[in-house]
């Protein structure tokens, strides 16, 4: 039976980041019309997050595959998206 989970999108960020702040803004007009899960999660204050992410934010990743850093690309994230879709509804092995 296929899976009717939506693709989780993370979009990790920063406080004071404008990158991120575009990121963000881009990914939730995306979920306006298109179908998936949204975790934003901020680095800040967690040392293993900074460690991770700090000098790449922001941080997009799409069925935890990192997809997307310093800019998210539209047509890029819809592909990307779709294929996570496509994945997704595929019956297990």
């Amino acid at each position: 039976m296929a899976s009717t989970r939506s693709p989780r999108v993370v979009v990790y960020h920063a406080a004071g980041c404008h990158l991120c702040e575009r990121a963000l803004a881009q990914v939730r007009a995306f979920r306006e019309e298109l179908d998936f899960e949204l975790g934003e999660v901020p680095i800040d204050g967690d040392p293993e997050l900074e460690a991770r992410y700090r000098e790449l934010l922001p941080v997009v990743e799409i069925e935890g595959e990192r997809v997307f850093t310093y800019y998210v690309h539209e047509a890029a994230f819809r592909r990307r998206l779709e294929a996570a879709q496509t994945r997704l509804q595929e019956p297990p092995l």
